[in-house]
């Protein structure tokens, strides 16, 4: 057996950990620092040569100095003999921008994908990318699993009268339907129309949501203003009660504010990012086992799609 090793970044230590410690591993030694001038310096504090090694890093705010962080710390791994370097990046930044919207602008997703496959990374886990074309920038394997896995198992153990599953937008109707299909639920549809980036103005509800206990899905909460405006709306409608899933809780500027004086009754969100405070509204689940059991299949060469079948 060749044997694997766990390095982690800096962006999400407590995750790395609790990944390890379900590998019933411990974390692999690197000193990660900054020279006075913010410069990353990487240094890998034990034998990699031959191993088959995975670095956990989401790329999440700060985005640029977290990327940064996990091509170098790839780059260090390479150059120190690595069978294989996979990394583990629970959220992908700059997924959304995946193509071009408009005149003259870049296609930032393809860009961050040519940066890591150069640097030296074999295989990319991620999860719930925000558009999965993504998986298509990269010319390695690339492994995107559903963060659905968790929330259905949590969903079943609620006792919901009349629950519905709701898409926040037209955008997130597949994978609104994905939930609903798997759980047996109907499915409504929020209609938006958008004025100006990170702003929302809910327009109308597709469906009937009268009596029901609403289930929101979808893949992010940035600044939770079209999950908040869609709850009002919904609320609004006769909806028993709203529920919210988000994968990954970006929730920056003013989200945590709007989730607090919005209609919804729970935000129910991964670790794929780590979240500085605490929130009465906001159920945070752990990631950590799911990631675990893929890294065990990849390293064992088993199957990784048949755990979401």
């Amino acid at each position: 057996m060749r044997g694997f090793k766990i390095f982690s970044g800096s962006a999400h230590i407590t995750f790395s950990q609790d990944l390890a410690n379900f590998l019933d591993i411990s974390l692999s030694k690197a000193s990660i620092n900054r020279f006075s001038d913010g410069e990353i310096n990487v240094q890998i504090n034990e034998s990699v040569r031959g191993k088959d090694v995975f670095i956990v890093q989401p790329t999440c705010a700060p985005t640029n100095d977290n990327l940064m962080e996990l091509l170098i710390i790839t780059d260090a791994l390479r150059r120190s003999g690595a069978n294989s370097i996979n990394a583990v990046i629970p959220y992908f930044g700059y997924a959304r921008q995946d193509r071009k919207a408009s005149p003259r602008v870049p296609i930032s997703a393809k860009l961050v994908a040519n940066l890591i496959e150069q640097s030296g990374v074999h295989r990319v886990i991620t999860m719930d990318l925000h558009a999965g074309q993504i998986q298509g920038f990269f010319d390695i394997p690339v492994d995107n699993l559903y963060g659905s896995i968790m929330f259905v198992d949590y969903l079943r153990a609620k006792s919901f009268k009349n629950p519905i599953i709701a898409s926040p937008d037209i955008g997130g109707v597949a994978r609104a339907r994905h939930f609903a299909d798997r759980l047996g639920m109907g499915l409504v549809i929020v209609d938006k129309k958008r004025q100006r980036a990170n702003e929302s103005e809910v327009m109308n509800i597709i469906g009937d949501v009268e009596g029901k206990d609403v289930i929101l899905v979808d893949d992010m909460i940035d600044t939770a203003g079209t999950m908040c405006k869609a709850a009002n709306v919904l609320k609004s409608r006769g909806a028993n009660s709203i529920m919210a899933l988000g994968t990954h809780p970006v929730l920056s500027g003013p989200a945590l504010e709007r989730i607090a004086q919005s209609a919804l009754d729970e935000v129910v969100v991964t670790n794929s990012i780590p979240l500085s405070t605490t929130h009465p509204k906001i159920k945070v689940l752990n990631a950590a086992p799911l990631f675990a059991e893929v890294i065990r299949r990849i390293y064992h060469n088993e199957s990784v799609n048949s755990l979401f079948i």
